[in-house]
């Protein structure tokens, strides 16, 4: 292995560099027990190069998952933009861009969700993190708006759509969505069962505004 002293990196990329190697680690090793020292050596730096930028462990991780945040938004984004026209099947969409994150990226995930590292930072009220919740609101003031997501508080709906999709991402992950337990679609009919509840009963007739509305 080459020298960390001895191997270049451009003025004003380290950030990026150290970054970057952190996430290969993250999903090579599949957890976040790596130390500074070690993102470092793998990096080709010299130790106390990502001091620069990070003071301490901690603060790297929580610049890791704001950027699964990032991603995760990116990755909803488009399946708003190709989803169909109306608001539950775009619903659907998301949530399947949802699950699908997670189960592509593990380790990431789970670290966008460590209680340890989410509560040290409050990570989750970030408005990178919040951008992606902020997805879920839209859906739902915009089903209330045209009369086809029943009158409710739109927290709590919101909360039974994340919690539902967690939920799902997790056990996903985990291998433990069982056909032999849960039957061969088990995402499809927890979604159908999400959708019975939101669904306005009065208001099956849905007159979907624009995607860009509230």
């Amino acid at each position: 292995m080459q020298d960390s002293s001895s191997r270049p990196y451009h003025h004003g990329d380290l950030r990026r560099v150290v970054i970057e190697t952190a996430l290969a680690m993250l999903r090579e090793e599949r957890n976040w027990q790596f130390t500074l020292r070690e993102v470092a050596r793998r990096a080709g730096v010299s130790h106390g190069a990502p001091y620069k930028h990070f003071p301490d462990k901690a603060a790297l991780l929580v610049e890791l998952a704001m950027i699964g945040f990032d991603r995760l938004r990116e990755s909803l984004g488009a399946a708003q933009a190709a989803a169909p026209a109306t608001l539950f099947e775009e619903l659907a969409c998301v949530s399947r861009a949802y699950v699908a994150f997670g189960v592509d990226n593990p380790a990431l995930y789970r670290l966008m969700f460590s209680a340890e590292e989410g509560k040290a930072a409050g990570l989750h009220l970030d408005e990178r993190a919040m951008a992606v919740f902020e997805v879920v609101l839209g859906l739902l003031h915009r089903g209330q708006a045209a009369g086809s997501v029943r009158e409710r508080p739109i927290e709590g709906q919101a909360a039974a759509c994340w919690g539902l999709v967690h939920g799902m991402t997790m056990l996903s992950i985990e291998g433990l969505l069982l056909p032999a337990k849960v039957g061969p679609t088990p995402l499809d009919s927890a979604l159908g069962a999400l959708v019975e509840g939101l669904k306005n009963s009065s208001g099956d007739a849905e007159r979907p505004p624009a995607k860009g509305s509230r």
